[in-house]
Formats: C-alpha cells, structure tokens, sequence
C-alpha cells in the first residue's frame, strides 16, 4: 500500500456494548513502519500548528478525541481533511506541506511517523518548499 498522495484510512473498528476498539499495525493498515508516536494536546482555540513540510517524513494522524482539520499543500493546489472519528485517519506523505488547525475543545491529535525526530528534515519556509519539491 505504498502511496505518494494523502490518503484517507478506515482503520478496523471492532464494535462492542462496552466500547470500540480500533488499532493499526506497521505496514497492515499504513503504509510504514512506526518509528515515532506523538500528540498535540491542549491546544488553545485559533491556534494553528505544523505549518512545515518534511523532506523525508511520512506520518499518519488521528483524531482520537474531538476534531480538527489538516490542511494540506502541494505547493499548487490546497486540500482539507477533516478529522472527528478515531477510526480512520489521513496518510501524509513527504513534501507535503501541512498545518493542523480548527481543533475543537480537548481534541487530542495522534501522530505516527516513519522516522525519529530529525530538525534537518524539516522545511519551514513555504518558498522553499515549492522549489524543493519542483526543481527535483
């Protein structure tokens, strides 16, 4: 299940009276394997985070609780994804850049990436990301 586009994911949902539970796996439900976990949290009302692309970087993001948007850029078309079900969630492939915005009162963001925490993955400058991803 290799894909270079965002793609939304419907994980397994397995029902019961008392409570559903949904899970993924490594490379069974996304397309990687998990090299990183980590949430956005308290996020107070209006904020906006991300606003960054990652050259190498591969993540997949679920809404566990409450909602939120990503939006994300190409660097020619602009495309939002809203997320408010803890059973599917959004794929997000390299050079992709992406903000996560609209969050609602104790949402809670899970993030899992193909590799660990590298700062000089990271494009930070919209400009810069374009010419990256377009004068390959």
């Amino acid at each position: 299940m290799e894909s270079k586009e965002p793609l939304i994911i419907q994980l397994p949902k397995i029902l019961d009276k008392r409570g559903n539970l949904s899970f993924f796996e490594n490379s069974n439900q996304i397309p990687f394997e998990i090299r990183r976990t980590y949430w956005l949290y308290d996020v107070p009302g209006g904020e906006i985070r991300g606003s960054h692309a990652f050259k190498e970087q591969h993540e997949f993001i679920v809404a566990l609780s409450g909602s939120f948007d990503i939006v994300l850029n190409d660097g020619k078309e602009e495309k939002t994804y809203s997320l408010s079900r803890s059973y599917y969630g959004l794929y997000v492939p390299n050079l992709y850049w992406r903000k996560i915005e609209n969050f609602s009162t104790n949402s809670l963001a899970l993030i899992v990436s193909d590799r660990g925490f590298s700062d000089k993955d990271y494009i930070r400058d919209f400009e810069e990301f374009k010419k990256l991803k377009y004068d390959r």
